[in-house]
């Protein structure tokens, strides 16, 4: 019923051939696409977390802790409209509302 493609990596652009047997086993598993990497740049992104940046490059934003007056850093833009706190505070802040 399945027979071999040639398909084009979106990734690196080399072609690589999608088997029927793996044709067979996304059938099987009810997956509606095919792959659109090769299998070595799937792999790839597998070791690397599956493409999640996790933080890696996440601009940080100066601010100062409206618990202790300290200078910090926060992941996000502030707005100004709810506190900031730097980490220490920000853990005492949340053991207590518990």
């Amino acid at each position: 019923m399945f027979e071999d493609k040639t398909l084009t990596c979106r990734e690196c652009g080399a072609e690589f051939i999608f088997t029927a047997s793996e044709q067979q086993f996304y059938a099987d598993k009810g997956f509606q696409n095919e792959p659109g990497r090769c299998p070595n740049c799937r792999a790839q992104r597998r070791a690397n977390g599956g493409g999640f940046n996790r933080g890696a490059d996440r601009p940080m934003y100066d601010v100062v802790c409206d618990g202790c007056g300290r200078p910090t850093q926060v992941p996000f833009q502030p707005r100004g409209d709810r506190p900031v706190y730097c980490r220490d505070c920000f853990d005492q802040q949340r053991q207590s509302s518990y």
